[in-house]
């Protein structure tokens, strides 16, 4: 008796976020579908044109607006940006710096060397 390996898929949503884009961006038929990792891998891999175009004008899910402002989703929150922004606004608001985005940069920065320090910093054993 042998079993028959099955396939693995995931939804939509779960294939977007790893895909890094916005599932509401995405074409329906990717958005209705189930993806399997072959699939996925394929995508990842060789990403047909509307993924192409995803990624460089957006609109962008908010972990990769984080990321590409420099800022933690919650300082994203924080200053009010709660909605996926084309590339081309989050450009304007590299340009417009506001100071809410100024100041999500510095503890964005504070928080990586802290982890930096602590990641350098000798263990203690345990008692």
């Amino acid at each position: 008796m042998t079993s028959q390996k099955s396939t693995q898929t995931m939804k939509a949503a779960t294939a977007a976020k790893k895909l890094g884009v916005y599932l509401e961006a995405t074409p329906a038929e990717f958005q209705e579908g189930v993806v399997s990792r072959d699939e996925l891998n394929t995508l990842q891999n060789d990403p047909p044109e509307w993924l192409r175009e995803l990624r460089r004008t957006g609109p962008h899910p908010r972990p990769v607006v984080a990321a590409r402002l420099g800022v933690s989703i919650s300082g994203l929150a924080r200053g009010g940006v709660t909605d996926a922004l084309t590339t081309e606004q989050i450009e304007e608001l590299r340009d417009e710096n506001p100071e809410w985005l100024e100041r999500e940069r510095a503890t964005q920065a504070e928080v990586q060397r802290e982890a930096e320090r602590l990641k350098e910093a000798p263990r203690r054993p345990r008692s």
